[in-house]
């Protein structure tokens, strides 16, 4: 089971979210279902199948959020050991253009705002170099060559 990095609050999200439903959504639909099958023939009954469908998809996310909480391990803020981690916030340089990153959880992934995720072609390649290293990484656009101007 891999780790899934998230933060304290969408950790919390994620736990709010289980909690509404298996308590009160999936007792809806359980009410849909008991209300569907008192409709009578079952074969030709769309309340009944949109409820079943319904149910399946409670459940479905009800087993990945409760994988997700089993395998989640909060981001803390990092120590700066000189290393990029998960939580670290990089500033590249890539030709003359200079970025900054900060390297997240793929639930927490927002590249429009900078926050990469450490499962994505270009956050794996960042992870565990240091200040001053060249990275060469494969994109759509072709290989990329990004260096590594400070971590923190």
């Amino acid at each position: 089971m891999s780790k899934q990095y998230v933060t304290k609050e969408r950790l919390e999200e994620f736990k709010k979210e289980l909690e509404e439903l298996k308590n009160i959504k999936r007792n809806e639909v359980a009410q849909r279902l008991k209300q569907a099958k008192e409709y009578g023939d079952l074969s030709e009954n769309s309340e009944y199948a949109e409820a079943r469908d319904e149910q399946a998809n409670v459940e479905t996310r009800i087993f990945e959020l409760e994988d997700l909480l089993k395998s989640a391990v909060i981001i803390e803020k990092t120590e700066d050991n000189g290393v990029i981690q998960v939580g670290s916030v990089v500033t590249i340089k890539k030709g003359e253009k200079t970025s900054v990153y900060t390297i997240v959880g793929k639930y927490e992934a927002k590249p429009e705002e900078g926050k990469i995720s450490d499962e994505s072609p270009l956050g794996k390649a960042f992870l565990k170099h240091k200040v001053g290293d060249s990275i060469k990484v494969t994109t759509p656009a072709g290989q990329m060559t990004y260096e590594i101007l400070k971590i923190g």
